[in-house]
């Protein structure tokens, strides 16, 4: 299993992110890093573990307000030895042209409409995919791209909002249907991950990858906790 921390930006700082109430979130209170600056989180996290990979969001953007690029691309460029999965709201072709090599974008369903998604062609399926879900497990944003699995890359994020930061477990359920679909994806958990027993829940049911935030900063889930999850090997198929 691969754990992806999660850095939620709002207003140039890492905040908590609590519930999907993304207007009052607060800047992140961590065990690891006394601080709320980006490049001091993925430092304190790096030092927790080897990480190769981090996912960012910018809520400013994918809110509808002005961009954080100049810090996220400022941050990634330190970084280049890893992976940043990005998610920037809606952006246009040529914005993620101009991005980093270690910048991929995801591409959140939330973001996007029906009329909208035909530019995300553009990218080739050079991108992660979120597929997002409301508290009520309503799909969020376009149809499409939950329906039409031409639009589908390889790895998928299924994103539970209002799991996010919460004591109530990865949305198994939700989860389910969609190893049960017969396709040959990545299905990545997101949301409500609380500590080692959930990890080992979601690799019994084939997730490979989880993005992790509040779990790391409490302590709740440790170095060792990870490195146990990586090196156990539960052998199923990609597809029920």
């Amino acid at each position: 299993m691969k754990i992806i921390p999660v850095i939620d930006i709002k207003d140039n700082i890492v905040v908590h992110a609590h519930l999907g109430n993304r207007f009052n979130y607060q800047p992140l209170d961590s065990c690891l890093y006394a601080g709320s600056d980006m490049e001091g989180i993925i430092k304190a996290l790096l030092a927790l573990y080897g990480f190769d990979t981090f996912y960012i969001a910018d809520l400013n953007a994918i809110t509808g307000q002005e961009s954080q690029t100049q810090l996220i691309d400022q941050v990634i460029l330190r970084f280049s030895e890893l992976s940043f999965w990005v998610d920037q709201g809606r952006q246009s072709y040529q914005f993620y042209t101009k991005r980093p090599k270690n910048y991929l974008p995801v591409i959140g369903s939330e973001s996007y409409q029906d009329n909208s998604i035909s530019e995300i062609r553009l990218l080739k399926k050079n991108y992660v995919l979120s597929l997002d879900y409301s508290s009520a497990g309503v799909a969020l944003g376009a149809s499409d791209l939950f329906n039409t699995q031409e639009h589908w890359p390889n790895e998928i994020i299924i994103m539970t909002l209002a799991r996010v930061g919460s004591c109530l477990g990865p949305d198994v359920n939700k989860l389910n249907e969609f190893r049960q679909l017969k396709v040959n994806k990545t299905f990545i958990a997101a949301g409500g991950v609380r500590n080692r027993d959930d990890l080992f829940l979601l690799q019994k049911i084939g997730i490979e990858k989880v993005l992790l935030a509040t779990s790391l900063h409490t302590g709740a889930i440790t170095s060792e906790d990870i490195l146990e999850a990586k090196n156990t090997s539960i052998k199923l198929p990609r597809y029920l």
